[in-house]
């Protein structure tokens, strides 16, 4: 993995408690503590896009756009048609899902080719479930155009476990405590991501492999 990738994290394990105004007016804003990232994990976890959720909620695409973005804080109003067009109560709204509550409904799906590409000078990139903005791992395909270690100039190192898994060719995988080791299509390796890592192709075709963060 490229320490360009660094910056990409899994999602974060807490999230502040919502508080919810006692009263409300009809045109009365309703301000809870990031109601935005609520309303996005909600509408994210039924696989609409804005413009679908614009559709069931009677709300102008750039209006959910800007509740989701925390710049705008919706009026009672708005909250109602919320509440309507994504099939859920009030409470719902207002409150993070119970991780021992069972299924939350995530998914996403990522078509051959679809993902989003991340291009370095030793890898390409291809982040998987981006439309998912927040997630306990990091999937991502990889196409491993270095070909000697010396390309990286350094040892890749950075946060977290890892698991490697080849699709597709032969690589030689780098470790900074263990001899480098060749692997090929099928083979995988769970290491520490803090000790020094690195990949190259060994064969013909550049390899393709994958790889989850964690």
């Amino acid at each position: 993995m490229t320490d360009d990738l660094d910056n990409l994290t899994p999602s974060e394990n807490t999230n502040p408690a919502f508080e919810v105004t006692k009263t409300y007016g009809h045109d009365k804003s309703v301000e809870p503590l990031q109601l935005g990232k609520r309303v996005r994990q909600i509408r994210l976890s039924q696989n609409l896009t804005l413009e679908e959720a614009s559709k069931l909620t009677g709300l102008a695409r750039s209006t959910l756009s800007k509740i989701e973005n925390e710049q705008i804080s919706p009026t009672f109003s708005a909250v109602s048609k919320l509440v309507k067009g994504l099939g859920i109560d009030m409470p719902q709204l207002f409150t993070q899902p119970q991780s021992a509550s069972g299924a939350t409904g995530r998914r996403d799906i990522t078509k051959a080719g679809e993902g989003k590409p991340h291009p370095t000078t030793t890898y390409e990139h291809e982040l998987l479930a981006n439309k998912l903005s927040t997630k306990k791992m990091l999937p991502y395909k990889t196409t491993v155009r270095a070909r000697n270690f010396s390309e990286f100039g350094d040892w890749v190192r950075h946060e977290g476990e890892e698991l490697l898994y080849v699709i597709e060719g032969d690589i030689i995988f780098y470790t900074e405590f263990y001899e480098p080791i060749q692997l090929t299509t099928g083979d995988s390796a769970y290491y520490d991501c803090e000790m020094g890592h690195a990949v190259i192709s060994t064969s013909p075709k550049d390899a393709v492999i994958l790889w989850v963060t964690a």
